[in-house]
């Protein structure tokens, strides 16, 4: 009790952290200074200094300083539910809903034109059944030809133009290459430093997702208030996930086949 009657405005709490970047960060014991016979703990030397040279610039004054909105992040593997929990809850509290991967891939979209990943790659087609176009029926061919390579025509466009940035993004969306901190720097720092994430808070479905981007976090200084990890048998994640993937494999083994019987038609009428 004598200890919280002494403790500064910010309580345990960094109050330079919170006045310059809108975050709770807690401070550390070696790094405490004394202000009107309160207590203040520092999150690291320099802001203990910056403090001592203005003080009445970090404490309250006629009304009590104001506590950053609600910063949640949500974790679990991959079919834990983790983005439906996140609307329900981003909806309940009034918070905005980050889904990062998706994030990722809304960054590259424009040149990429489609999504990119181990879940978007279609199976590349067989060139056995593939033949070159003649002279006969070349109306039909140049037709069916172009239907069958207009996903490689595609791929090949999109592969131009890449900044060194999105070159990064793509590299992690397709290989789990980890994000330099540079990048992180330009989308991560918005949501805890910039409008409108700032003032109303959000819930960060998906990040961190490995020990480097926590200890990015740390490093930036951006603390969340909440960490919630999803724990899933995987016998669930089994359920959730097998029977939209075999639906995709079926329907793209119903495609070869049908491209198998276009081909099978058209050497036929080549014959004739």
């Amino acid at each position: 009790q004598e200890k919280k009657r002494h403790m500064g405005d910010t309580k345990h709490f960094c109050p330079v952290s919170l006045k310059e970047n809108f975050v709770l960060y807690p401070g550390l014991h070696e790094h405490a200074a004394k202000y009107q016979e309160k207590i203040y703990y520092f999150s690291t030397s320099e802001y203990r200094d910056k403090f001592l040279k203005n003080p009445e610039e970090y404490v309250a004054h006629s009304e009590p300083i104001q506590a950053p909105p609600l910063r949640v992040c949500l974790l679990g593997t991959h079919g834990a539910g983790k983005t439906t929990c996140a609307r329900q809850i981003a909806d309940k509290l009034g918070i905005f809903h980050i889904q990062f991967e998706e994030y990722l891939q809304e960054l590259i979209l424009p040149k990429t034109k489609e999504k990119v990943g181990p879940d978007f790659d279609e199976e590349p087609e067989e060139d056995d059944d593939k033949m070159p176009i003649l002279p006969i029926l070349s109306q039909e061919l140049d037709s069916f030809s172009q239907t069958m390579t207009k996903t490689d025509i595609e791929k090949s466009k999109q592969e131009v133009e890449l900044t060194d940035e999105e070159e990064a993004i793509k590299a992690n969306l397709m290989d789990n290459e980890a994000l330099p901190p540079e990048v992180l720097d330009n989308i991560v720092l918005d949501w805890w430093r910039k409008e409108p994430f700032r003032s109303t808070g959000f819930i960060l479905d998906g990040f961190p997702r490995t020990l480097d981007e926590a200890q990015y976090l740390s490093e930036r200084g951006l603390c969340p208030d909440v960490v919630v990890y999803i724990q899933i048998e995987e016998s669930d994640v089994l359920e959730r996930l097998f029977p939209p993937r075999l639906k995709k494999w079926k329907e793209r083994q119903y495609k070869k086949m049908e491209n198998k019987k276009k081909l099978k038609d058209l050497k036929a009428k080549i014959r004739v």
